[in-house]
């Protein structure tokens, strides 16, 4: 059957079912609905119902008395009617009706269900499935159906897939376009693009668009591959299915790995940046770059591949090297790419960082060797500009260096990095000029400014010189009190305990004897909070947090199309499994926050920790995190969160997990680079991406 067919008639059909709308014999006192086949009065088998407008009939009863046969599959609850070269296949609680042994499709507007035990469809299905006529009688309030006339068939909604008939084969990334009633296909509303097992009419949203753009990008996965019902389905802005329309298609996934940014033959001499090109979606890429010369491999896994990757060569990777993309589907199948053999010409380059020129040094410098190439030796050195005479600051295999220069060193000084690379060659830093301050100094470490301490507190000191008699002095900010602890002179630390009374605003600094002078450090505000600290709560029991999140997320994904994979993972990851959900650290009021956002919300905010750093020490402080009435006001929330521009290319594909968790770390959500690999695994440990399934 044609697709012209399908979009041409049943006209006729349609105006006179609209007559059936809303018939409620009991509410109006009119006579039932009769139901005559060939002539037959059926009626007392089972009546006709009225629902949403459409008139539904028993199926078996209808088709049996027109002479066509009909199948119940008991286990997919799908049944299955014909009469000659005439089919229709249809699952309980589905809009998608496949016509003509599978060949073509339709979406109805009112699903197949079951009612005391027995398949009711449209009977406008049974119309467009068997080519059948159908009349209606309004003074005798009758449907007759007459097999000796035939029907064509004709679609429930005026919206049709352009781009692909029905059967075609789907190799890769396609557009697929629609046309339609454009008061359906309009901005505002949203074309999702349904992937569904022809088993059972379940499957995954696997593209999303504004309606108005009338076209949809599908980048297939190899797990995609079979024979699949394609729908593009119209909904509004609160997830209701507002038309659509369906073809039967075969997915045969060809994989397809490539990438731009590099051409064979070419010379490289500094960063380059490479862009993946696929046409399908993987779970990630790895990069393997291989040194013909040396023979040295390296890997580098869990790439983005929708993002780009900078491969930064070394000297050491001078030559010939090879570069190969490898995409991993989700079972971690690899499917490699082409092969481009670049010639690298890096020259040498070192530089020494952690200072800058014409600073002035009275502080903890950190010193390492900027370099593009391997070392096996690393010595940080120091030059009197007027005497030319070297000091060596250290001598280390690799890294970094913390350097507290003592109150010896002073004036201006020429620093600079000179190491052993894995030939033996010795190569030197440019010389960084820098003015050393030449005091002795002191550095509290412990508290930090506006750390709010609750409990026992090592105090530590760091300095450049050996002091004597050092203590930490507290005073009291209200009262105007101090309270003086001396440090331990072989651990360089004391212990401060905090008691009830001391609750309150306080500073301290570090005083210590150098030379028979007193010498101080930099004075640090601070808070004491003595009585009872309220740490993070579990929201439900863990074992149950699955189940509670997903409740929330699958709303969530029928309203947006957001995945609801990764809004459940975003949570368990953010919350531990909704074990650790702030509250306020002094009232123990609960936040309710599932997903750690900062400021104030419907319920105000309540008090937690983040963290600093101070003198190299890491600390905590108070901050604000929103709270809300309820978990719900939360998960709605973080979705407002999600829709800020910022978050534009997360939007774009976040219909799936995997896209998804790589876009939105793309778009600055998270600063770990591990993050899309922790949400991804989380979803597959779990089976997670069960909660995106969709049917129609």
């Amino acid at each position: 059957m044609n697709r012209l067919t399908k979009l041409f008639t049943i006209g006729t059909l349609a105006m006179m079912l609209a007559m059936f709308n809303g018939c409620d014999t009991e509410a109006t006192g009119m006579e039932p609905i009769k139901l005559v086949v060939d002539g037959k009065d059926i009626t007392h088998l089972t009546e006709p119902i009225i629902e949403n407008g459409r008139t539904l009939v028993p199926i078996r009863f209808v088709t049996e008395e027109i002479g066509g046969e009909v199948s119940w599959d008991n286990v997919t609850r799908t049944v299955k009617a014909w009469k000659g070269d005439r089919s229709l296949r249809m699952i309980i609680d589905s809009r998608v009706v496949e016509l003509g042994n599978g060949n073509d499709a339709v979406v109805s507007d009112v699903a197949p269900r079951i009612i005391n035990s027995r398949t009711f469809v449209p009977l406008r299905l049974i119309s467009n499935g068997l080519g059948v006529g159908v009349s209606w009688d309004n003074a005798t309030r009758t449907v007759t159906v007459d097999s000796s006339r035939a029907a064509a068939v004709e679609p429930f909604y005026n919206v049709n897939i352009t781009s692909h008939e029905g059967g075609s084969y789907i190799t890769g990334t396609s557009r697929i376009t629609v046309s339609g009633d454009s008061s359906l296909l309009k901005a505002g509303n949203q074309i999702r693009l349904l992937l569904l097992d022809k088993k059972d009419h379940t499957g995954f949203i696997v593209g999303m668009s504004d309606a108005a753009t009338r076209a949809v990008e599908y980048i297939p996965e190899v797990e995609n591959t079979g024979d699949r019902m394609l729908v593009a389905g119209v909904y509004d802005q609160n997830g209701s299915f507002l038309g659509g329309d369906s073809i039967p298609v075969s997915v045969r996934v060809i994989p397809e790995a490539d990438m731009t940014g590099l051409v064979n033959n070419m010379v490289l001499s500094s960063a380059r940046e490479i862009m993946p090109k696929l046409n399908f979606a993987p779970y990630s890429v790895k990069y393997v770059i291989t040194n013909l010369s040396t023979g040295r491999v390296k890997i580098e896994e869990n790439r983005d591949p929708y993002g780009p990757f900078t491969w930064n060569p070394m000297s050491t990777d001078n030559g010939l090297n090879t570069v190969q993309i490898i995409a991993l589907d989700h079972q971690k199948n690899e499917f490699p790419g082409k092969v481009y053999t670049v010639n690298v010409q890096v020259p040498k380059r070192m530089t020494l960082s952690g200072v800058t020129e014409g600073s002035t040094i009275r502080n903890p410098v950190t010193l390492m060797a900027n370099r593009n190439f391997d070392v096996r030796e690393t010595t940080f050195l120091m030059r009197d500009p007027s005497t030319g005479m070297e000091t060596v600051i250290q001598t280390i295999p690799y890294g970094t260096y913390t350097w507290f220069p003592g109150p010896e060193i002073s004036g201006w000084k020429d620093l600079m990095v000179r190491v052993v690379d894995s030939q033996g060659n010795i190569v030197t830093s440019e010389p960084v000029r820098v003015n050393f301050q030449g005091t002795p100094q002191l550095q509290l470490q412990g508290i930090g400014p506006k750390q709010v301490v609750t409990g026992d507190t090592d105090l530590t000191y760091r300095s450049n010189v050996e002091f004597t008699d050092v203590q930490f002095v507290l005073t009291n900010k209200g009262t105007g009190g101090t309270r003086t602890i001396a440090a331990n002179p072989d651990t360089k630390k004391a212990v401060y305990t905090p008691q009830p009374q001391d609750t309150g605003d306080w500073r301290i600094l570090a005083r210590a004897t150098y030379n028979g002078r007193i010498v101080t450090s930099e004075t640090v505000d601070f808070q004491v909070y003595a009585q009872e600290i309220f740490g993070p709560k579990s929201i439900v029991p863990k074992d149950q947090f699955k189940s509670f999140a997903a409740e929330m997320a699958v709303q969530t994904y029928r309203r947006t199309g957001m995945s609801a994979a990764i809004q459940t993972s975003q949570a368990i990851l953010e919350t531990g499994w909704g074990q650790y959900v702030p509250r306020d650290k002094y009232s123990g009021k609960m936040s309710n926050n599932l997903f750690g956002i900062k400021g104030s919300a419907s319920n105000g905010s309540v008090i937690s920790n983040t963290w600093e750093v101070y003198n190299g020490v890491t600390y905590r402080i108070d901050a604000e995190f929103r709270a809300y009435m309820d978990p719900v006001e939360s998960w709605n929330d973080h979705k407002v969160l999600l829709q800020k521009d910022r978050y534009g290319i997360f939007r774009d594909v976040m219909y799936n997990s995997t896209m998804g968790a790589w876009a939105i770390r793309r778009a600055g959500y998270a600063t770990d680079p591990n993050y899309p690999i922790k949400l991804m695994d989380i979803i597959r440990a779990n089976n997670l991406r069960e909660y995106d399934k969709v049917t129609l």
